[in-house]
């Protein structure tokens, strides 16, 4: 029996739990190929994800893993925080791909995102030593806990986006977070059943949404898919009275 016989088929259950892997994890281990010998280095590093799901992460040039990825844009995430018991019964995904710095209008999205889920990072991200990156993933091994183990594609893991669904992106999350709070509330602590907090809203994709309170996360899935920007506001009025239902 070879690892591959040990692999079950990738379905919906799949999929979803290795995109909330990516979308619900602050950190994870960036692996890299070491410059003066080509062997492997690890780090830890924060995350948060493109709206499409390409994780991001936040480096210094004074780290070796920068100049690794400079000369080797090979590179791996392995996120996926232990619970309770033995670490190896609980979810992790391993993400394979190749790195690149962000510039420009990318540099800028990805920012506004980063710093949604990582907001004490404000401190240091404009030094000049620093710079945002991004995994385009090629594949990833799922590990769902023991004998669910999963060999997934990019297609598996990543969100289309349309240029109109990006672009409300900013624009939605402020006006939320301003004038809604007692609604993204509802979402955390009736829908998904968190802890009371100071719950925000941090990141929209069209599958569904970031919420952060200090250190927590959470996610919230949609029950579709967002088909359009117009479709927000019907879909997110209704998270609210579904929750103000619940309470009664």
């Amino acid at each position: 029996m070879t690892a591959d016989d040990m692999l079950q088929p990738v379905d919906d259950a799949a999929r979803r739990l290795a995109k909330s892997l990516l979308r619900g994890e602050r950190t994870a281990a960036l692996g890299t190929l070491e410059t003066a010998t080509g062997g492997p280095q690890v780090t830890r590093v924060s995350v948060a994800t493109a709206m499409a799901g390409q994780p991001l992460f936040l480096i210094s040039s004074l780290s070796p893993h920068f100049g690794a990825l400079e000369a080797d844009s090979r590179a791996s995430l392995l996120l996926g925080t232990p619970g309770k018991g033995d670490p190896l019964a609980h979810a992790r995904i391993t993400v394979f791909g190749r790195a690149h710095r962000l510039d420009g209008e990318a540099r800028g999205q990805a920012r506004c995102r980063f710093l949604r889920r990582h907001p004490k990072a404000a401190l240091y991200a404009d030094f000049t030593d620093f710079a945002f990156w991004v995994l385009e993933p090629e594949r990833a091994s799922l590990n769902g806990g023991f004998a669910k183990a999963y060999a997934l594609t990019a297609g598996d893991l990543l969100t289309e986006i349309s240029a109109e669904v990006e672009g409300m992106e900013e624009g939605a999350v402020s006006h939320m977070n301003e004038d809604h709070g007692d609604a993204i509330k509802l979402y955390a602590e009736v829908l998904l059943g968190q802890p009371p907090g100071d719950w925000q809203l941090a990141c929209i994709d069209p599958d569904g949404l970031d919420l952060v309170c200090g250190d927590r996360v959470a996610r919230l899935w949609f029950d579709t898919p967002l088909s359009g920007p117009e479709a927000l506001r019907p879909m997110l009025v209704d998270l609210a009275k579904r929750a103000r239902a619940a309470q009664s």
